[in-house]
């Protein structure tokens, strides 16, 4: 049945190279992907699959489903259209949501002899508040047997981890004064800020090493001669687990207290993002993905360890079903991801032609495991035992 799923991503290859290159040339932020949602949700439509739009009231948000009216597994394909402020599709997404698209729609050539449901979740907003957080905490992946997606990169790489994450604001007010004239009368809210960066420089020695902390001050005063009573800074606290990534979090909100109390300002605390789960990745089911790239012919002493590259929002969705995350070559030379490099590389025909080898790869991997009551019950196993392990 490979051949046949083969045959048809063959088939569509043409219109998938025009999606990613269409969504490529039109990047759009988070929660502003209309023109990816249109694109991708009537290619989509034209390809049999029936959709639900604004699940959850999220404005560029789509699940597509093919059900095959059979009992069956439910296959999970993420796509992910989001691009970066400034430098746009500089991670790939336009590349990651035509792959899912033609994974999905190869394997449904294939799918009356397993049965169950294919779905491909249009996922905004990955880089800043990943919708698939708000999904996960409905409950919307709970029902799937296991959900796969893939990302461009410029190396063949195993799903790996990632890291749990908090993005957590900090506000402090004070009282503004003239700096030269009467700065006796004011409260420096720059200062609180300041002690806040110095208390967690000095928490970071005492950190482990699978833990980040890192901030940028947003807002700092506006003139030197006045005393500024509102300053602004934002961190990124992140860890391998969400136990120690909580346990981060109390130490740095006591830190940013501490600051507040030595230079007498008040305090506001708030997430300005959602918060990241790391990712379980299932090595079952990131098993039967190598096991496609080498039927591919891409060489196993090519494909690479998996390594951890951030956070995901990914994450949250590995805690509710079986997932994996692995990364696929897409480009020849060594270029970043969030580079002006990768971004124009992603855009050129060798690019396509990585996209659509992990399409196919995702569709045989997903193929392998749907039509395999043994690998669903492995993979299954093993997420219950690693979910147990995490308690």
């Amino acid at each position: 049945m490979t051949t046949a799923i083969h045959a048809r991503i063959d088939d569509i290859a043409p219109r998938i190279r025009r999606i990613a290159a269409a969504i490529g040339a039109r990047p759009e932020l988070g929660n502003e992907e209309f023109f990816a949602f249109e694109t991708l949700t009537e290619a989509l439509e034209s390809f049999g699959f029936a959709i639900e739009r604004h699940p959850l009231g999220l404005p560029t948000a789509f699940v597509a489903s093919y059900d095959t009216g059979k009992p069956g597994p439910v296959v999970a394909f993420l796509a992910e259209y989001d691009a970066l402020p400034d430098i746009g599709h500089a991670c790939g997404h336009h590349l990651i949501c035509s792959m899912s698209v033609a994974a999905a729609v190869g394997l449904a050539a294939a799918a009356d002899g397993f049965g169950g449901e294919i779905r491909v979740y249009g996922t905004p907003a990955e880089e800043t508040k990943g919708a698939k957080v708000l999904m996960a905490e409905a409950g919307m992946f709970r029902d799937c047997s296991f959900a796969l997606m893939a990302h461009p990169y410029y190396a063949y790489e195993r799903s790996g981890s990632s890291m749990a994450m908090d993005a957590l604001r900090f506000e402090f007010r004070g009282k503004s004064a003239h700096a030269a004239a009467n700065p006796e009368d004011g409260v420096n809210a720059l200062d609180g800020v300041l002690q806040l960066f110095n208390a967690i420089n000095a928490l970071r020695q005492q950190t482990r090493d699978d833990a980040r902390i890192h901030g940028v001050i947003t807002n700092g005063g506006k003139a030197p001669n006045v005393i500024p009573d509102y300053a602004c800074a934002d961190f990124y606290v992140r860890a391998a687990t969400r136990a120690y990534t909580d346990e981060l979090v109390r130490k740095v909100r006591r830190c940013a207290e501490g600051a507040a109390l030595a230079t007498g300002c008040t305090l506001d605390i708030s997430n300005y993002e959602f918060s990241y789960d790391e990712l379980l990745t299932n090595e079952t089911l990131s098993d039967a993905f190598t096991e496609a790239l080498v039927a591919l012919g891409v060489p196993e002493t090519s494909i690479q360890r998996g390594n951890d590259h951030g956070s995901l929002d990914l994450g949250n969705v590995s805690l509710q079903c079986p997932a994996a995350h692995p990364y696929v070559q897409v480009v020849d030379e060594k270029y970043a991801l969030h580079t002006i490099e990768f971004r124009d590389a992603a855009m050129r025909d060798r690019a396509f032609d990585g996209m659509l080898l992990g399409a196919k790869a995702l569709a045989s991997a997903a193929y392998a495991c749907a039509s395999s009551p043994a690998k669903l019950a492995a993979i299954r196993e093993e997420f219950e035992r690693r979910i147990a392990e995490r308690r």
